[in-house]
């Protein structure tokens, strides 16, 4: 029972963690729903290094082409395609500043707001209403600059609540700055790579203080690995919705699951 809660909310995780519904929140409400006794630091940490494996895949060939362009730089060449990933280098290392401040700052005072069910739900609300309002958003053909990836990134450090959500903040706010969709998408999921990283080592002390046991190991390995494969299709379709401009459609979701939750807190206190 435990290892398919386990696939269960490893499902969750990358299913969410792209789309623009906050995986946080909804590992929160599955936990809470299932009574998941191995929902600890660890399984949280394999679940998002699954859903890390997932956007490398997806994004391998921007990924080396960043690695390589500041030794292509150094080496003399001026290149378009050399500056352009060169100057991705230097936006997305801007993006995270933000994330890593609030992490080290408020991580210990944000941590209790991860046991409350009606701070997701309220948080819920207010990304369902981004994706609402995502559709009069101007497309102005604006380029990621450094002002712009240092708001988006204090998009992305705001997102550390639970329920709302970091893909869904990031892409919000480029648009508003008049950054193409697809574009943002791609920054969006490129900049989660460090985000993803620095959580994992931020609770790297916690995780060898308490190691996991070993029947549990199959259990976190089974949750990484939905995790990926499930982060992979969700990158895939969120894309395609992007493109046909659907993104309000997750947000009438968000306001779905709020307003279920809320109403069923209501009646059951």
């Amino acid at each position: 029972m435990e290892l398919l809660k386990a696939l269960f909310l490893g499902f969750i995780q990358g299913a969410t963690e792209f789309l623009p519904v906050s995986s946080s929140g909804h590992l929160v409400l599955g936990s809470h729903i299932l009574g998941f006794q191995e929902h600890s630091i660890i399984f949280d940490v394999m679940l998002h290094l699954g859903t890390l494996v997932s956007v490398v895949l997806v994004f391998r060939k921007e990924l080396l082409a960043m690695v390589y362009a500041p030794f292509q730089w150094l080496n003399g060449s001026r290149a378009d395609d050399v500056r352009h990933y060169l100057f991705w280098d230097i936006y997305i290392v801007v993006a995270t500043i933000p994330a890593v401040i609030v992490g080290f700052t408020f991580k210990d005072r944000i941590e209790h707001f991860f046991t409350s069910v009606f701070v997701v739900y309220l948080m819920l609300i207010i990304t369902g209403s981004m994706m609402v309002l995502s559709r009069y958003a101007i497309d102005r053909n604006s380029k990621i600059n450094g002002v712009r990836s240092f708001l988006i990134g204090c998009a992305q450090a705001c997102a550390i609540m639970p329920g709302l959500s970091r893909s869904g903040s990031t892409i919000f706010v480029g648009m508003l700055l008049g950054v193409n969709r697809e574009t943002v998408a791609k920054f969006s999921f490129i900049m989660s790579i460090p985000a993803i990283l620095g959580a994992a080592l931020l609770n790297l002390g916690e995780v060898i203080a308490h190691p996991p046991a070993a029947d549990s190991l199959l259990n976190l390995a089974a949750g990484m690995v939905m995790s990926a494969i499930t982060g992979y299709l969700a990158i895939v379709l969120l894309f395609e919705v992007i493109r046909k401009n659907r993104l309000p459609w997750f947000g009438y979701y968000c306001f779905a699951v709020a307003g279920i939750g809320l109403t069923t807190l209501a009646f059951t206190n």
